[in-house]
């Protein structure tokens, strides 16, 4: 069985077909990136397959599980227990620190204790050589640093799958050369899986597979 599988994505907006019947197969353990021009429906397809909109026909699974077919309150606690996101923007919440904005998704799945959540964030943060600005605010901290708390956070709940929209789309070329590295060492060292949506080249060829998403079709 696949850890995440796409059949028959359609979404339409007005009159435009935006995406035509797209279906994917992602494994355990795989890095698949997404490339394509702008427009292309890319970010429309993350979207529904982490659950956040809904296609006009089509299903997700997710771990043997129907995403859509849930009802909203238990979609909601699914996507959080097994959906990490990374986005082009780290939308970080500004008036919190960097250790406060990663526990933030464990916070919200509730059921564990804060320590254990604190501990886990201290975690994550040390392993991506942040310890030392766990304590900082966003405003604080360097680009690369920003978006290192952002995958920290994606990472809280030791997602199933995690899926980035540009994750390097706002850094340099150094800071997302050493992103892109962050990933597959993940990959490599934990057995992450990461579905990417990126302009980036270099970092889709970096990719177990690169996949190209055209007027609303995918092709290998």
């Amino acid at each position: 069985m696949k850890l995440l599988q796409a059949k028959g994505i359609k979404r339409n907006y007005g009159s435009l077909q935006v995406l035509k019947g797209i279906d994917l197969e992602v494994g355990k353990g795989e890095v698949v990136a997404i490339v394509g021009p702008s427009g292309a429906g890319k970010s429309t397809f993350l979207q529904i397959l982490g659950t956040l909109d809904k296609p006009d026909s089509g299903e997700v699974w997710i771990e043997g599980v129907n995403a859509l077919g849930l009802r909203d309150k238990e979609l909601a606690r699914f996507r959080n227990e097994k959906i990490g996101f990374i986005f082009q923007f780290h939308n970080l919440l500004a008036e919190f620190t960097a250790l406060e904005n990663v526990c933030m998704p464990g916070y919200i799945q509730g059921g564990k204790k804060e320590k254990d959540i604190v501990s886990r964030g201290k975690e994550l943060l040390d392993l991506l050589g942040l310890r030392e600005r766990a304590n900082h605010l966003p405003s604080q901290l360097s680009g690369g640093e920003q978006q290192r708390v952002a995958v920290a956070r994606a990472l809280l709940n030791s997602p199933a799958i995690i899926l980035a929209d540009e994750p390097s789309g706002n850094l340099d070329s150094q800071n997302a050369l050493d992103l892109h590295k962050l990933f597959f060492k993940l990959r490599d060292d934990f057995g992450h899986t990461f579905v990417i949506v990126t302009h980036n080249e270099e970092l889709a060829e970096m990719a177990d597979r690169r996949l190209l998403m055209q007027d609303g079709s995918m092709s290998e």
